[in-house]
C-alpha cells in the first residue's frame, strides 16, 4: 500500500489531500470545488490509477477547503465511493450555509466586516460543488477495511473543530489528520482551534498514544521559525511537530488567560479585543485574512475561560 499527495491550490492556500492506493482506494480529503476533476483526476492518471475506481472518500474534519470537492469526487466515482465524516462535522457537509453560519457565530464578532456575510455565501457557492448527505458518519472507534489487508482505524480527535478525526492505517502507524496539527499556523501564521482543551487533549493523544511513524498534514504548517514543515512527516518530524504543537498552544493560552484576567478592552488594534495576546506571542499577521485562526482561537479561550 502506498500513499501518494495530491495537491489542490487555492488561493494563499494549498490543500492537500492523499490518495491511499489500496485494493479499494481512497482519497482522504478532496480540496474545493474544482479540485477532483482538475488536479486528482490528472495526478491519479499519471500513476496508472483511475479516479472511478476510488471506493473512499475520508474526510478529516468539515472546513470548506476540505469538503468543497466531496460531492464533484462522489459523482465521478459514479456515485459508489462511501463518504466517511465526523457526526459533528456532518452539518458542514450537508449545507452551504452551514459554512456562512459558522463565519457568522464567531469571526463576524470580531471582524465586523459588513460584506462578511455576502462574502462567505459567495464562497461557499463557488467552492463548495454540491450539498449532500455523508453515507457513513463516525464517532471515532471504527474500523474500515480498504480490502486486502488494509485497515484504517478513525480517532476522534476534536479541537481545530469538534468533528475533526485521524484516519490510522493499522499495522503502519500512517495517520491522516487534515488541520488537526497545527504547530504555528500555515498561511496566517497563527494556530487555528475551535476548542482549546480539546486541542490540546488531542495532539498529547497523538502524541503519547497514536505515535505516528508516518505523519499526513493538510496544509505546509510552520515551525517557530517560519519555516513551514513538508505535508509527509517521518516519525521524528511528526513528535517534533506534535510537541511544537503543544508548546505554542501553551504560550498562547497563558497570554490569552492574562488578557481575560486583566479584563477585554475594545481598542483601535486590529487585534482587538486580543491585543496583549498578539503582543505577548509576537505575532503580527493581519488577523482580517480569512479563516482567521486568531480570532477562532482566541474566542475558544475566551468561551471556555473560568477564572
Amino acid at each position: 500500500m502506498k500513499v501518494h499527495p495530491l495537491v489542490s491550490p487555492w488561493g494563499r492556500f494549498g490543500l492537500y489531500g492523499f490518495f491511499i492506493d489500496a485494493p479499494e482506494p481512497a482519497i482522504v480529503d478532496t480540496g474545493i470545488a474544482s479540485s477532483p476533476a482538475e488536479g486528482m483526476a490528472p495526478a491519479l492518471a499519471a500513476l496508472g490509477r483511475r479516479i472511478e475506481d476510488v471506493r473512499w472518500i475520508l474526510l478529516t474534519h468539515g472546513h470548506i477547503d476540505h469538503v468543497g470537492g466531496a460531492h464533484a469526487l462522489w459523482e465521478l466515482t459514479g456515485r459508489r465511493a462511501q463518504v466517511v465524516i465526523h457526526e459533528a462535522d456532518a452539518p458542514l457537509l450537508r449545507s452551504r450555509r452551514a459554512h456562512v453560519q459558522n463565519y457568522l457565530d464567531v469571526r463576524q464578532g470580531y471582524l465586523n466586516d459588513p460584506d462578511g456575510e455576502a462574502k462567505q455565501t459567495a464562497a461557499a457557492e463557488a467552492v463548495i460543488s454540491g450539498e449532500m448527505e455523508p453515507t457513513l458518519l463516525v464517532k471515532g472507534g471504527e474500523t474500515l477495511s480498504l480490502g486486502g489487508d488494509v485497515d484504517v482505524s478513525v480517532h476522534a480527535i476534536p479541537g481545530h473543530t469538534a468533528g475533526s478525526v485521524a484516519y490510522v492505517v493499522d499495522g503502519q502507524r500512517s495517520v491522516f489528520v487534515g488541520d488537526a496539527v497545527q504547530v504555528h499556523g500555515a498561511a496566517n501564521g497563527f494556530p487555528g482551534y475551535e476548542d482549546p482543551d480539546a486541542y490540546r487533549a488531542s495532539v498529547r493523544y497523538l502524541l503519547d498514544e497514536v505515535r505516528p511513524r508516518h505523519l499526513y498534514l493538510g496544509h505546509p504548517y510552520r515551525r517557530a521559525d517560519g519555516v513551514a514543515y513538508g505535508v509527509e512527516l517521518d516519525a521524528a518530524q511528526a513528535e517534533e511537530a506534535l510537541r511544537e504543537s503543544l508548546d505554542i498552544e501553551a504560550r498562547v493560552g497563558a497570554a490569552a488567560r492574562r488578557c481575560l484576567r486583566a479584563g477585554l478592552a475594545e481598542t483601535d488594534s486590529p487585534y482587538s479585543p486580543f491585543a496583549p495576546v498578539a503582543e505577548e506571542v509576537g505575532y503580527t499577521g493581519d488577523p482580517a485574512l480569512e479563516p482567521s485562526p486568531f480570532f477562532t482561537t482566541l474566542h475558544g479561550y475566551r468561551r471556555s475561560f473560568h477564572p
